[in-house]
């Protein structure tokens, strides 16, 4: 193997999962190479877009057990053949590890809070040989302290920026995981979402996210919003990148039973590798949505309209079924979102609180501990500047109460009286949404998504296209999501590279 690495031997800038591990078994470039193009470019980099948090110190230590491993009968003894051995991934700054690297959700309220272990997703990367490079970036406490701070901002990190347009927001709250991807300082990396937290982000960075149905991914030592809500996606620059991540973690967890044993249901024998087929849109019946969002698009010099438009051709060229102007449900309602944000009060102290409980040591042990230590530290957590007025609502709510009850009563209503109709009624394989829009259609009811790099507008920032389904239509979505990207291929990186 090369004791330096070789530029001339494999580029490593835009190389997916499949051409690293090609480069590896070719001996054209290390894992420990790889990891430190990576540090590198964080480095150079990062001072600019703020999209790491921290590197994790053992990262090269992990890498070079790896390429250890790698030459060894068994790879990396998984058993799994699942390609990511040796491949480095950034976290979230809300996923725990059991390691050198914090756990704070973007806060110094959390900052040397020790976890119990490490989140169950993290088990899985680590079992499949995967390196964990750092942590994320983020909007702080996934974008759940308050109302006025700027996506992507945390007081840990500062601000993330928009690697394609600097001076635009890029969308949060798994903002540096999606910005991390998409400008080269990681092969791909792991967010959150409870409402369009991957979408979002994804969308605005020119990446691939794959927002899983609810609890096919575990969430235990994850910092939580709602656990009725959250779930662990992965982020790659392409289709097939994200499905080889989440193929690794998906799966049961002890410590997430009820939602991830319910899960287990949809996961297909032989994994979601196999529904990468480049005629995936043959034969799929796509829900245009877009006469439902199209008011938001007054602006004549928005090339968003125009560019949707050529994009449904293309899927009726590629073997679609596109079904235009139908009807759902309650959409005013779904996307004013009352409920959900009723819900969500009384869910975030609650489920914050177990967190809290399972930490072995930590400055905070409760949501008015996390209050009163944002007030005293003003300076560090910026509660001079960005309220948290989403945590002072939440800290006054009290279980069992019939006001959340009735939210959730009228949630399931929404969303088996909205999307799950339009789409069992219509015999729809997918949804089809332009940008990240459609999110708050699939958060309530635990429904998938992807969301695909489909363009950029007259300034230069990119915006992607959402394709999302029922519940367990995984690879339905992967089909459909990798047809589309195989016949368009909108991905660039951006100007600001290594």
């Amino acid at each position: 193997m090369m004791n330096e690495y070789d530029e001339n031997s494999f580029k490593i800038e835009e190389a997916t999962i499949k051409e690293i591990q090609s480069a590896f078994q070719q001996n054209k470039l290390t894992s420990k190479q790889l990891v430190q193009y990576y540090l590198d470019a964080i480095q150079k980099l990062n001072p600019t877009l703020c999209s790491v948090i921290e590197v994790n110190s053992e990262a090269l230590s992990q890498a070079a057990k790896a390429d250890n491993d790698r030459i060894l009968p068994g790879g990396c003894g998984c058993g799994c053949s699942c390609g990511m051995e040796g491949i480095p991934v950034l976290l979230k700054d809300n996923i725990a590890t059991k390691d050198t690297l914090n756990t704070t959700s973007g806060s110094f309220a959390l900052l040397n809070s020790v976890v119990p272990r490490d989140a169950g997703v993290i088990d899985r990367l680590r079992k499949a040989g995967a390196i964990i490079l750092g942590k994320a970036g983020l909007s702080q406490w996934a974008n759940y302290r308050g109302t006025n701070a700027p996506d992507g901002w945390s007081a840990r990190g500062g601000t993330v920026k928009n690697p394609y347009v600097l001076t635009t927001e890029p969308g949060g709250s798994s903002t540096g995981s999606a910005v991390s991807v998409a400008a080269n300082l990681v092969t791909v990396s792991l967010g959150t979402e409870t409402n369009r937290s991957i979408i979002e982000p994804c969308s605005l960075s020119c990446v691939v996210g794959i927002k899983p149905t609810l609890g096919l991914t575990s969430r235990s030592g994850v910092v939580p919003i709602s656990l009725r809500q959250d779930t662990v996606g992965p982020i790659g620059r392409t289709v097939s990148d994200a499905v080889y991540l989440l193929d690794v973690i998906v799966g049961y967890d002890p410590r997430d039973d009820e939602m991830t044993k319910e899960a287990c249901q949809y996961i297909p024998l032989g994994g979601y590798k196999q529904f990468l087929k480049t005629d995936g849109l043959s034969g799929k019946r796509l829900g245009n949505m877009w006469h439902i969002f199209k008011v938001i698009y007054d602006d004549p010099t928005s090339p968003v309209p125009a560019v949707f438009q050529r994009h449904i051709n293309t899927m009726r060229n590629n073997g679609a079924v596109v079904v235009n102007d139908l009807e759902l449900n309650n959409f005013q309602k779904i996307m004013e979102g009352s409920e959900e944000a009723l819900a969500l009060k009384y869910e975030f102290k609650r489920d914050l609180g177990v967190y809290f409980s399972n930490l072995l040591k930590s400055p905070i042990k409760s949501l008015a501990d996390a209050i009163a230590f944002n007030i005293a530290n003003s300076d560090k957590e910026m509660t001079n500047k960005y309220n948290q007025s989403k945590f002072i609502d939440s800290e006054e709510t009290k279980l069992p109460c019939s006001e959340y009850t009735a939210a959730l009563s009228e949630l399931t209503k929404l969303s088996e009286e909205g999307f799950h109709k339009l789409m069992r009624d219509n015999s729809l394989d997918a949804m089809v949404v332009p940008e990240f829009l459609g999110a708050s259609i699939l958060a309530n009811g635990g429904y998938p998504g992807i969301i695909v790099p489909s363009g950029f507008d007259e300034e230069g920032v990119p915006f992607g296209i959402l394709f999302g389904g029922l519940k367990g239509s995984e690879p339905k979505l992967i089909e459909i999501a990798y047809a589309f990207e195989q016949a368009t291929k909108i991905r660039k990186p951006p100007s600001i590279q290594v």
